[in-house]
């Protein structure tokens, strides 16, 4: 047994021999002429993260600068880094500091990369002995690496070998994570504070929203959250953060470097998220420092808001082309669509700028259960401003039209009449908004409900329709186009 279990440490300790010290003296050699700093360093971050895919980051580290000319090696930076929106500045005594060159280095160290640095090098293959049990260290030189190593051992080439691959070292032109590299001229020989500053591609925000409505949706709870999803290749420890809600220009590059009362009243437990005007945009900055991973996506809260007012819209929208030729056809089974339309004013219970996102509707069945109604994506909102929902199609409700008649008047001018059913097979009465797209110059001729313009080229109409039955609606209009 001893036999056995000596030489298999005396082939460990060859094996550690051959790896570890080669890997200490590259890392000392390195220190002698570059000062390296990582997350270790870090004494702040600041994160503020946009709509669409973009993020600032403010990364301050407390380093040991070399005095003259010499490089900084700034480690454990985003993969998704936009190399040209770098920038580094001394927070202490920035006179100091005066930057000569910087690159950004990106050729990460993996299998692939390693193997194929070592193409024609010699390399140690360490695999265990079917017939001694023994760990055994065969030299080997590393001939090909297309589809798999290719090895010359001795005087026999072979592939597919078993043995784990045992490499001398790490090329100086591969490392382990994205990289920031200065050549830097400095006057300190001392630790000094520095912020590097820079964009990062694969990180966005958007907002969630979640309203659930009451039995007779009139009202409605509200509760917003914050969905941030970090795939930009770097986590931010403890970061300051904030979150840029708007429509930011960005130039288009070649692919390159890449209440609860009957008054609605803001639920009692404080925001948190602090939102402020900031150029044609809105900031929502977070009352506590947060941590994002990498490849995590995170969920914070932004309002939550109780017993709003809603208001429940049943639509019938016409089409243009109903009006520019003549039709014998009826078209039957037409959808009425469901709108929820709120108010984002302080009176009920919201009033602060909205984020763009996607609003999910939940109401409870007659057993208490929430069920899931339907979802709308909205666009900024700002305060004072409505917020519409499009919840989904009516089933009780249909729908049918028929053009009656149409004549041509003159070259550019015609008259034509429709009628369009409603159907209610609901408990309840319900009113319909139909709006017609008229097109041209138009003239509301004769109607048998009162209508209104919604603009130049609408006409609305309020139908109501009991429980039950149907209401018809004709009109007939003359148009010039």
């Amino acid at each position: 047994m001893k036999k056995t279990v000596l030489p298999l440490l005396a082939s460990l300790s060859l094996a550690a021999a051959l790896v570890f010290p080669l890997v200490c003296t590259a890392s000392a050699a390195e220190t002698a002429t570059a000062a390296t700093s990582t997350l270790r360093d870090q004494t702040g971050m600041a994160l503020t993260v946009y709509n669409d895919n973009l993020g600032l980051v403010k990364d301050q580290r407390h380093i040991t600068l070399p005095k003259g000319t010499g490089e900084l090696r700034f480690m454990d930076v985003a993969s998704g880094i936009i190399p040209a929106s770098v920038a580094i500045k001394a927070l202490t005594a920035p006179e100091s500091l005066r930057i000569l060159e910087q690159n950004y280095e990106y050729d990460l160290l993996n299998p692939q990369k390693l193997l194929d640095k070592y193409v024609g090098k010699e390399v140690k293959l360490y695999q265990k002995n079917a017939f001694t049990e023994r760990e055994e260290i065969v030299t080997a030189t590393l001939l090909a690496n297309n589809g798999g190593p290719i090895f010359r051992i001795g005087d026999g080439i072979t592939y597919g070998h078993p043995g784990r691959i045992i490499f001398p070292g790490v090329p100086n032109d591969l490392i382990a994570q994205p990289t920031l590299v200065w050549l830097v001229d400095s006057s300190l020989a001392k630790s000094a504070t520095v912020e590097a500053t820079y964009l990062t591609t694969g990180i966005s925000w958007r907002a969630d929203y979640v309203l659930t409505l009451n039995e007779k949706d009139t009202k409605a709870d509200l509760a917003g959250w914050v969905t941030i999803d970090n795939k930009s290749g770097a986590g931010y420890r403890n970061a300051r953060l904030k979150l840029v809600a708007g429509d930011v220009n960005r130039v288009t590059e070649e692919p390159a470097y890449r209440d609860r009362m009957v008054k609605a009243a803001m639920y009692e437990a404080a925001p948190q998220f602090k939102e402020e005007a900031f150029f044609e945009y809105h900031i929502y900055t977070l009352d506590r420092p947060a941590t994002i991973k990498n490849n995590q996506t995170k969920q914070i809260r932004l309002l939550q808001s109780m017993g709003i007012a809603v208001k429940k819209e049943l639509l019938l929208s016409g089409e243009r082309r109903y009006f520019y030729a003549a039709s014998r056809e009826e078209e039957k089974g037409r959808k009425v669509g469901v709108f929820l339309e709120i108010e984002n004013r302080k009176t009920n219970g919201l009033g602060m700028p909205l984020p763009k996102g996607t609003v999910r509707i939940y109401k409870q069945d007659g057993d208490g259960s929430l069920q899931f109604a339907g979802e709308d994506a909205i666009d900024h909102t700002p305060k004072d401003e409505k917020l519409r929902v499009k919840v989904g199609e009516a089933f009780d409700v249909v729908a049918s039209r028929k053009q009656t008649d149409w004549q041509k008047i003159a070259s550019d001018t015609y008259e034509a009449a429709f009628e369009i059913t409603l159907r209610n097979h609901k408990t309840e009465d319900v009113v319909v908004k139909v709006v017609e797209p008229i097109p041209g110059d138009w003239s509301m001729l004769s109607a048998s409900h009162p209508w209104k313009k919604g603009d130049a080229f609408s006409a609305e109409f309020s139908i109501p329709v009991p429980k039950d039955k149907e209401t018809k609606l004709r009109y007939r209009v003359r148009m010039r186009y």
